[in-house]
């Protein structure tokens, strides 16, 4: 049995998005070799308590050890805002690098793998260790169309061409990323956006989305598509990047045009909290469908997870690279209406009628209100999206299938 070194800035089994995407990757991992798995001080706590609380991983766990590792107090305190953040990850990913290659000799491993923050534009630094490297999952965006960014303001417009001005100054200048660029024997893609942006060969890269989940059981599903309301859903972030004045808007368009028998069984459910939330949910009053209109700011992973089942529809017009909510609705038999692009426009099924390409704002609020009213007036199509969306996650998106093609992966790394 071989021995893999996974780095991950985020590891933490309670929460998901990119916490628990590093958690569970490390587990599919450790199924088919020793993982030494590096990660900062601050996730050891819940580490450690994920597996008191769960004996039945504690054969797994065997095959694990866990290193931390922090820079300095006094390098840390300016980590502030997405921008700052991303900054101290690449001195994080450096300094780690530097303590990593202080230690090879003890650590004996044969493959690394630089397993996330999941962008295209900061370097890895496990190339020092001279091993087969593993980058990835990584995922690229491309920047947010000018008409929809504008919606929340000059501040926020700015703020992302500044970061899309900084990645380019990354991706042309950044000497580190083209020796990972090249001595990556593996890299896992995230979607169909980040070889072409990065340059990589044939054969150097693979799709392997960084989403995944544990598929309910078709028992705990029964309720997913309600008899009478229908609930039109998001749960994210507030933030511009994930489309939630376009769910607010679209819905307005959708609920406004219905029959007045109609609408007392229309519900709108936003979740999630944020920067922009205020300016959101001003939104939804100016609209009209405050009445409507639910928000709950926080819930749990458990809760969230039985939350889906309340849900006819759920609607993710993100234009982020991802989504681990998109996997989680599809599985509990949820449609997701999303753009035709390479984030959650990838995860869904090809088949699904219910994805919609960027055009301008106004008229992609047209398209999604269309949407929805298609299926609010035929629950036929409704039902038969919702089948194929839990087909697709079962053969697609589960963490069993990521298992597999990390085994794999590893393999071809250790022959090339």
């Amino acid at each position: 049995m071989k021995t893999v070194l996974m780095t991950a800035y985020a590891v933490n089994p309670y929460k998901g998005s990119e916490d628990g995407m590093g958690w569970s990757f490390i587990l599919q991992a450790a199924r088919t070799h020793r993982v030494v798995a590096v990660t900062r001080r601050n996730n050891e706590p819940p580490i450690r308590r994920f597996l008191a609380e769960h004996p039945e991983l504690a054969t797994l766990a065997t095959g694990i050890t866990f290193l931390y590792f922090d820079l300095p107090a006094w390098m840390r305190w300016w980590k502030k805002g997405p921008l700052l953040s991303v900054l101290y990850f690449y001195m994080w990913q450096l300094g780690l690098g530097l303590w990593l290659w202080a230690r090879r000799r003890r650590l004996g491993v044969d493959v690394v793998h630089n397993l996330n923050f999941h962008n295209d534009w900061t370097p890895s630094f496990l190339w020092l260790l001279g091993r087969p490297l593993v980058w990835g999952p990584i995922g690229h965006h491309p920047p947010i169309p000018a008409s929809h960014l504008r919606q929340y303001g000059r501040a926020a417009y700015c703020q992302d061409r500044a970061i899309g001005l900084l990645k380019r100054a990354f991706w042309t200048f950044d000497p580190f990323l083209r020796i990972t660029r090249r001595a990556a024997g593996q890299v896992l893609c995230m979607n169909s956006a980040v070889a072409p942006r990065l340059g990589l060969r044939a054969g150097q890269f693979e799709i392997v989305p960084s989403v995944a989940i544990h598929m309910p059981a078709q028992e705990s599903i029964a309720a997913a598509v309600p008899r009478k309301e229908f609930v039109v859903m998001i749960a994210a972030r507030m933030v511009p990047l994930k489309g939630f004045d376009m769910v607010i808007q679209a819905f307005a368009a959708f609920y406004h045009g219905l029959s007045a028998a109609d609408q007392p069984n229309a519900r709108l459910l936003l979740i999630g909290s944020g920067t922009e939330e205020a300016c959101l949910l001003r939104m939804v009053k100016e609209h009209g469908v405050a009445p409507c209109t639910q928000h709950r700011p926080w819930l749990d992973r458990e809760e969230l997870l039985r939350t889906y089942s309340q849900a006819s529809v759920f609607f993710f017009p993100s234009h982020e690279g991802a989504g681990m909510v998109v996997a989680e609705a599809m599985s509990h038999g949820v449609p997701v209406l999303c753009y035709q692009n390479e984030g959650p426009g990838e995860l869904v099924p090809p088949d699904s009628s219910l994805t919609v390409p960027y055009a301008s704002f106004a008229q992609n609020v047209r398209d999604f209100a269309a949407q929805l009213g298609r299926l609010h007036a035929c629950p036929l199509l409704l039902a038969a999206e919702a089948r194929l969306c839990r087909s697709h996650t079962d053969a697609h998106h589960t963490w069993t299938r990521r298992g597999q093609q990390l085994e794999r992966i590893y393999q071809q790394a250790l022959i090339s």
